[in-house]
């Protein structure tokens, strides 16, 4: 499952948003009826997630942990005690909780990225922010898709 596109939305007062159409045909081509909901832990965006990438991603995260590593078993909790299971009504729209539209400093107007197999929510101005000059993209992306490739351990 891959989203692709960037699409204005808007939140309304209630802190409902609609999921863009074009996402909505992946998740149900895919057969996915919920996504989880948490807040990016390195930049001021909310991340969907399919469920079934979710608990893909916490099986992995959990094949690191140590189940008896106090500072690593924190980490876990802490991260995934901000969630939010989320659910589409019959128009494809679902509820942003205040404390997710204030910490990505969304008020109305989002945009919504397709990033992999995730669906990224933005506050459209800090969004910009975070994009670099063409310039610079043309010159870092040409250097990071000529260095090779990692070479997979020998057996």
């Amino acid at each position: 499952m891959r989203f692709l596109g960037n699409i204005e939305a808007k939140v309304d007062a209630k802190g409902r948003a609609f999921l863009p159409a074009t996402f909505r045909k992946v998740l149900q081509s895919s057969g996915e009826e919920s996504l989880v909901m948490r807040m990016d832990p390195h930049q001021k965006c909310i991340v969907l997630y399919p469920e079934s990438v979710w608990n893909s991603e916490m099986d992995a995260m959990e094949s690191r942990l140590g189940r008896w590593n106090r500072a690593e078993q924190q980490i876990y909790r802490q991260f995934v005690s901000m969630v939010e299971l989320v659910t589409l009504d019959g128009n494809g729209r679902f509820l942003v909780p205040k404390r997710y539209l204030q910490k990505a400093g969304i008020s109305q107007n989002v945009r919504f990225i397709g990033v992999r197999n995730t669906i990224e929510m933005w506050d459209i101005e800090e969004l910009e922010s975070q994009f670099i000059g063409a310039e610079e993209f043309s010159q870092l992306f040409e250097k990071m898709m000529s260095e090779p490739e990692p070479q997979a351990p020998e057996k």
